[in-house]
């Protein structure tokens, strides 16, 4: 392969990885622009606004994870993909665990 067009291959994925991060960052923009939005003009009552920003917030993760991490659900990233949910549920279980220990510390103050 020659060096021209090694190069112009280059610059063609460079193309292609620029327009993909200005897509994700268009996409999670809107995402938080809605957010915002619903709470802003009171669109839907509590519980379903907390359901539909918890949905947007999904969405956004899955977003990131796609456009900016690259993580999709192919085979050669499923690896990432699982190590990332099991770092996941790690800090989960390690905040829920905390929360679940300070509320039973303050419940037995009470």
């Amino acid at each position: 392969m020659s060096d021209d067009k090694l190069a112009e291959s280059e610059d063609l994925g460079r193309d292609v990885e620029r327009r993909r991060y200005l897509w994700g960052g268009a996409v999670t923009v809107v995402l938080t622009l809605a957010a915002f939005t619903l709470v802003w003009l009171k669109v839907l009552d509590r519980v379903e606004t907390l359901i539909a920003i918890s949905a947007l917030a999904l969405t956004q993760v899955a977003t990131h994870f796609y456009f900016f991490m690259h993580i999709d659900l192919w085979k050669s990233h499923r690896d990432d993909l699982l190590l990332i949910l099991f770092t996941g549920l790690i800090v989960l279980l390690m905040v829920g665990g905390t929360i679940w220990i300070l509320f039973d510390q303050w419940s037995r103050m009470i």
